[in-house]
């Protein structure tokens, strides 16, 4: 009997390849020796203008095949790469070109692009360009910015990107009228994703059949392909790509085209030959893309019990050089910061400023971590000046379950209203209580500090808007041999979507969980697609895969109940087997389902007899029906009115060490909302892994650049991450489901909730632990040190 897998804890089938290295990477295909090999020419100045590049040594230099600078491109190729996403209040929108024209704004950007027969003379080749330049000042932070004493582009005024606000209800006149009032300004530091894999890109051009085929480490395949064709001059349909084992995204690989993604194809299609880019790490540190930075100034009014009554906020956003992902990051951080909360009135404002710094696009989190970090903040400040139990002030401010669906009065991400579909956030506080011993801490401190040693709690809560628009589509084909195979357009970078999607088709379907196969992120595959991000594959893809699943399992219904001669309703299917229900004998395998679904004129096996005009079918009728269509298939895709949001609060214990400042993690406790869980350990497993990675942005990570742009810790020697040894070692995990009812399967996202609220949990256990107000991150031991001797100089 066939047992429902939804709901639980199937182990990764990914697993064993990858552990045994059998992974299959951008980097291991091609790797024959008529692969050529590329390399890049990257601006050593964070701001100057490009006055010579001299490529003379390098065109008569022995395997060097060709150099491209900004002059030798054409058409497309030479205009500036695509604003992904326009928005009315990106007034002042730039982005840079494939190659630099006329000007660098970062160090790091591409300037010249050598291929050679490997990527040692490649990089020779590279070091022997001559780039004369004329110096501008660069303009590195957001004070410098805002200053606006020099601009990074000459044609936007104060250095502001964007403006935008949005508000429901008067929120300065409601913090006047408030009994209480605060004011916070905070600050959030740029970090970066850092995969284990760069960027990496392949391309092979077939000049017999005019089609190029592509292999893009990427979070979009079909994103690539459009960008790739458009830019080329080619039609969709002469583009494949396929996007193979990716080794972490974490949000650097949905921006896209890169401009490798672009060059090496065009390089392909120039030589005749096939084409490999492997991103180096240092590259990747400056030449690809970061996140986080961001000032923010909070006013909140309140009342005795810390009721929110109006909240105010406004926030700089540090988008660096140019801004292709449009948007998202700020607008994301301004709706986002409401949380779990009802604010009263609401106003944010924020401004998107340019730097001379590598550019901005979603990191895991995607500016929900800064939004989360404003709020929770803010929260622990009013239960401080109230004197009264954080737990208490958050609570008294939580959305209630019975008032649901919650509009906020706000635009999200996706152009629709930001309406919570469904939660219980009062019922997460109470365990995320019990799993941290919240009410039993005040003693287990005092105990501490009775033997000389310092601890403080935090908590933090927030919402994640998931599983975002446009749609994702499915394909699940039944192959005469029983096996299905399902393709879905999004990518995979880890994530276990071979596992998790497998699970629906099997459950949908009466299959076995192991005769279902998984692809995605092949535009041959499923030419339609958006991309993995925002904590939507499950949502999205999971949703169309059950679709298309159940359409296939319709039509395999139907053509067993012609040969089976029962009704439809009185079928079953079971480990892979049709049958009448309390009749096993009556009974037929998908495999000749799938066989019967396709009438053949030729054999080709003893199988496919089965379906020749001579064995099957009513000579009165059309061998293949009106309205459907040969073979055993289901696609559908799935298009969401608007986002579903999934909830959580995380908790932290930590210990501060008197003498050398050292952050000590004791207890790490979190409670998850994403709706129904398809895989709980998949999903524990995801939170694990943001628990780490905000462990890192709390307390380690940090891009940090000198005054002249020049990027300091640009390799893992000097950009510090947490190992094994500083991440927890066990995260007490609950869950709480509250299906949403915007999608078939009452499911919500779960990617990014690890790492949303690390920087605000962490801030407030280390105040609790220190008694100094931290408003700063992240925060390292050296931080804490020099903040402990500023406190003790300031008067009591």
């Amino acid at each position: 009997m066939t047992t429902k897998l939804v709901g639980t804890p199937v182990q990764r089938v990914e697993d064993q390849r990858f552990l045994r290295g059998q992974g299959r990477y951008v980097d291991d295909i091609a790797n024959d020796p008529s692969t050529l090999h590329a390399a890049v020419l990257r601006s050593p100045h964070a701001h100057a203008r490009i006055i010579d590049i001299d490529v003379d040594e390098v065109l008569d230099l022995e395997g060097v095949h060709a150099v491209w600078t900004h002059d030798d491109l054409a058409g497309p190729m030479a205009e500036p790469l695509p604003l992904l996403i326009p928005h009315p209040s990106l007034t002042h929108g730039r982005t840079q070109y494939a190659l630099a024209k006329d000007e660098v704004n970062y160090v790091g950007e591409a300037i010249a692009f050598v291929v050679a027969d490997d990527r040692y003379v490649a990089e020779d080749a590279v070091g022997r360009i001559r780039v004369s330049y004329e110096f501008l000042p660069p303009v590195v932070g957001i004070d410098a910015a805002r200053a606006a004493t020099h601009l990074v582009h000459d044609d936007v005024p104060g250095n502001i990107g964007a403006r935008m606000e949005q508000h429901n209800g008067d929120a300065p006149a409601a913090i006047a009228a408030a009994p209480h009032r605060l004011e916070l300004d905070l600050t959030i530091e740029r970090s970066a994703c850092t995969p284990l894999e760069g960027r990496g890109t392949v391309a092979r051009w077939d000049p017999d059949v005019n089609r190029l085929q592509v292999w893009s480490s990427t979070q979009t395949s079909t994103g690539v392909r459009a960008a790739v064709a458009v830019k080329m001059g080619l039609d969709l349909g002469q583009v494949d790509v396929i996007t193979p084992d990716v080794g972490g995204g974490f949000g650097v690989k949905i921006n896209h085209p890169w401009p490798e993604e672009l060059l090496v194809p065009m390089a392909a299609r120039a030589l005749g030959r096939t084409v490999k880019f492997t991103e180096d790490r240092r590259e990747h540190f400056i030449s690809s893309a970061h996140e986080r930075g961001q000032v923010q100034h909070i006013e909140v009014g309140f009342d005795d019990d810390g009721r929110l009554l109006g909240l105010d906020v406004m926030f700089w956003h540090d988008h660096g050089a140019y801004t292709p992902y449009g948007l998202i990051v700020p607008i994301i951080t301004s709706t986002q910061l409401l949380g779990p909360y009802k604010p009263g009135a609401y106003r944010v404002v924020f401004e998107s400023l340019y730097t001379n710094t590598v550019m901005v696009t979603p990191y895991r989190g995607a500016g929900r971590p800064q939004g989360c970090y404003a709020m929770e903040r803010t929260m622990d400040a009013i239960a401080q000046f109230l004197g009264k139990d954080r737990a208490e002030v958050r609570a008294i401010n939580f959305i209630q379950p019975d008032e649901f669906p919650y509009d906020h009065g706000l635009i999200f991400q996706d152009g629709r209203e930001l309406e919570y579909d469904s939660g219980d956030y009062p019922a997460s506080l109470v365990k995320l209580k019990a799993l941290v011993g919240w009410d039993e801490f005040p003693a287990y401190k005092a105990e501490m500090a009775a033997a000389g040693r310092q601890v403080g709690i935090g908590l933090a809560c927030y919402v994640e808007g998931t599983g975002v628009g446009p749609y994702e589509g499915a394909h699940v084909h039944i192959e005469t041999s029983g096996k299905v195979k399902v393709a879905t357009g999004l990518t995979t970078q880890g994530q276990g979507h071979a596992t998790v999607f497998a699970q629906l088709v099997a459950d949908e379907l009466g299959v076995k969980h192991e005769d279902v196969e998984v692809v995605t992120g092949d535009t041959r595959r499923m030419p339609y697609a958006v991309g993995t991000f925002a904590s939507r594959a499950a949502v999205m893809s999971g949703s169309a895969i059950h679709l298309a699943a159940r359409r296939a399992k319709e039509k395999v219904l139907r053509i067993a109940a012609e040969a089976l001669e029962a009704d439809e309703k009185d079928l079953q299917i079971v480990d892979g087997v049709v049958s009448v229900k309390g009749s096993p004998g009556s009974a037929i395998d998908l495999g000749t389902v799938s066989v019967l679904s396709n009438p053949l004129r030729y054999a080709f096996d003893e199988a496919s007899k089965a379906a020749t005009q001579f064995s099957v079918g009513d000579p009165g009728k059309p061998p293949v029906a009106e309205g459907e269509e040969p073979g055993l298939e289901g696609r559908d895709f799935y298009s969401p009115e608007r986002a579903t949001f999934a909830s959580g609060m995380h908790a932290v214990v930590v210990e501060t060490d008197p003498e050398t400042a050292e952050i000590t993690i004791l207890k790490y406790a979190v409670v998850h909302d994403c709706g129904n869980l398809i895989n709980p350990m998949i999903v524990e497993g995801q939170i694990h892994g943001g628990v780490a990675q905000g462990v890192g942005g709390a307390l380690y990570e940090r891009m940090a650049y000198d005054e002249s742009g020049q990027l300091l810790n640009a390799s893992f020697m000097d950009f510090l991450m947490p190992y094994v040894t500083e991440v927890p070692d066990g995260i007490d995990i609950d869950h709480l489901e509250t299906p949403s009812p915007l999608n078939p399967l009452g499911v919500k996202g779960a990617g990014e909730a690890g790492v949303i609220p690390s920087a605000a949990v962490f801030a407030a256990a280390i105040e609790d632990a220190e008694g100094i107000p931290i408003i700063a991150m992240p925060i390292s031991p050296s931080d804490l040190f020099h903040l402990r001797q500023i406190h003790a100089k300031e008067p009591s």
